[in-house]
C-alpha cells in the first residue's frame, strides 16, 4: 500500500471492544487507504486487535504504554510514533462520517496548522448531554459555517506533524488542554480551520454523578494548565475574576444555539447547563489559585471507555450494549 497520508491516533485502555465502533467508523472512510492508524494501549497482547479488521488501513500499529495516566500522554505517544504528515485525534466515544478523513486531507493542503470538524450530538435524548455537549462542543455544534477559529475541538482535530514534534517536550503537557495549545499556535503565528464539511458525532455524558464530577475536574485542570508558567499575581486576578466565567460561558452558549437553530435543546438543558457551569467556574479558579492539583490523574478514567459513563439508554443506542 502506499505511504500513509494521515495518522490517526486512538487510545483503548480495556479491550479492543471498547474501540471497536470507532474502529469500524474508520475502516469505512472514503479514503481508508491513506490512513495509518495507532492505536495506544497497555499490552498489544490484551488488547487482542482482530487483524481482519485492520486490513482497509494503509498501516496500522500498537504503541504501548502502561498505565495510561491521561489522554495528553497517551496521545503525545501516539503522535511521536506517527509517520503521516498529518495527524488526527480520535475517541472511543466520536464517530467521524465516511468522507471526514478525505476532507481533511483536502483542508490540510491549506495553510491550516490545524484543522477541526463540526460536532454533532450522538447521544440527543437527556438534558445532561446536551449541556455536555453545549459546553464541550458549542463552538463547533453542527449545523455551523467553515471559519478560520480561535481554538477548535480538543481531542477531535486534526494537525500538521511537524508544527505538533516542534514542541518538543512541552507537548505532552498542553494536549492535556488542547484549547491551551491552539492559543500557544495562534500566537507564534499558526492558523486554525474549522470546516464544517468535516463531521463526527459526539457522545457526550449523560449520567449526572459522572458529569458533576467531570466539570469541576476539567474546569481546574484547565485553569491550571492555563496558568502553568504564570506569575502569583496574574493568578490571583484570574481567581478575583472566575465568577464570571459562568456568565460569560452562559452568554455563548445562547449564541451558539441561536446560530445553530437549537434553541429548544438549549432551553431543555438549562438548568443542567447552569449546574455545569458553575462547577466548571469554581474549578477553574481554584486550577488558576491553586494550579492543578491532581484533577489531571482523576479526570483520566472518565476520558475513556465513555460506555461506562453513559445511561442504560445510550449504552445501548450508541453502542449496543
Amino acid at each position: 500500500m502506499p505511504d500513509p497520508k494521515l495518522s490517526v491516533i486512538l487510545t483503548a485502555t480495556e479491550s479492543y471492544a471498547v474501540i471497536r465502533k470507532t474502529v469500524s467508523h474508520l475502516s469505512g472512510q472514503t479514503a481508508a487507504r491513506e490512513i495509518e492508524l495507532i492505536l495506544v494501549a497497555p499490552s498489544r497482547a490484551e488488547l487482542k486487535v482482530p487483524e481482519e479488521e485492520m486490513r482497509p488501513f494503509a498501516a496500522w500499529r500498537v504503541v504501548e504504554m502502561n498505565p495510561i495516566e491521561s489522554i495528553g500522554k497517551a496521545n503525545a505517544a501516539g503522535i511521536k510514533a506517527a509517520a503521516a504528515p498529518v495527524i488526527a485525534l480520535a475517541e472511543d466515544h466520536c464517530f467521524p462520517e465516511p468522507d471526514w478523513a478525505e476532507r481533511i486531507l483536502a483542508a490540510h493542503a491549506g495553510p491550516w496548522a490545524v484543522v477541526g470538524p463540526a460536532v454533532k450530538n450522538a447521544n440527543p435524548r437527556s438534558a445532561v448531554s446536551w449541556a455536555d455537549y453545549f459546553i464541550g462542543y458549542g463552538p463547533w455544534a453542527w449545523p455551523c459555517a467553515s471559519r478560520e477559529a480561535g481554538f477548535l475541538p480538543g481531542h477531535n482535530s486534526s494537525y500538521k506533524r511537524e508544527v505538533l514534534l516542534g514542541y518538543g517536550a512541552e507537548l505532552e503537557r498542553l494536549l492535556e488542554a488542547e484549547t491551551v495549545l491552539h492559543w500557544d499556535m495562534r500566537a507564534k503565528g499558526h492558523r486554525l480551520y474549522l470546516d464544517a464539511g468535516v463531521k463526527a458525532a459526539h457522545t457526550n455524558y449523560s449520567r449526572w454523578s459522572v458529569w458533576l464530577r467531570v466539570q469541576y475536574l476539567g474546569g481546574r485542570m484547565f485553569g491550571g494548565s492555563r496558568m502553568a508558567k504564570a506569575p502569583a499575581w496574574r493568578r490571583l486576578v484570574y481567581f478575583v475574576a472566575s465568577p464570571l466565567i459562568p456568565l460569560i460561558r452562559l452568554l455563548r452558549v445562547t449564541q451558539t444555539a441561536m446560530r445553530s437553530g437549537l434553541w429548544g435543546r438549549w432551553l431543555y438543558c438549562l438548568p443542567a447547563l447552569c449546574i455545569g457551569l458553575a462547577l466548571d467556574g469554581i474549578g477553574q479558579g481554584v486550577g488558576y489559585l491553586l494550579g492543578p492539583g491532581d484533577s489531571m490523574q482523576r479526570l483520566a478514567p472518565y476520558e475513556f471507555c465513555r460506555v461506562h459513563n453513559v445511561n442504560a439508554r445510550d449504552r445501548c443506542e450508541v453502542f449496543g450494549l
